[in-house]
């Protein structure tokens, strides 16, 4: 199990993909702004999980510590982790933060999603 996500974490790295989403300027700067300095959470841990009514579900938490099978980077002073079943599943995909009269929050905008639920926080 270890060699073959090592292998896959090499192939994603190859792809093209230095990492393997995009976030917005705003995403960021809400993210920065709702850190936790008071236990150490000052990681942003983005990551898919099976649930939701499409399939898979959104997940965005802080965490201290990244693994080392992670995929990390900083973009404009916010520390982001990524698991590799994660990035295979969010490849290409963008964060926003929207805030509108009908919602606020991150949105996903994942190229890959064949199908998604009607708030957006799951796909397939």
């Amino acid at each position: 199990m270890k060699n073959e996500s090592s292998s896959l974490r090499k192939e994603i790295n190859k792809s093209n993909l230095n990492f393997p989403i995009k976030i917005t300027k705003k995403a960021i700067d809400i993210a920065l702004k709702n850190l936790s300095p008071k236990n150490n959470n000052n990681i942003l841990r983005i990551s898919v999980k099976g649930g939701g009514c499409a399939g898979l579900k959104y997940l965005l938490n802080f965490v201290k510590n990244s693994n080392s099978l992670d995929i990390s980077t900083n973009i404009n002073g916010l520390n982001i982790a990524i698991d590799i079943f994660s990035a295979i599943h969010l490849r290409g995909t963008v964060i926003d933060y929207v805030q509108s009269l009908q919602e606020s929050g991150f949105k996903f905008k994942n190229p890959l999603a064949k199908r998604t639920c009607g708030c957006g926080s799951s796909f397939s």
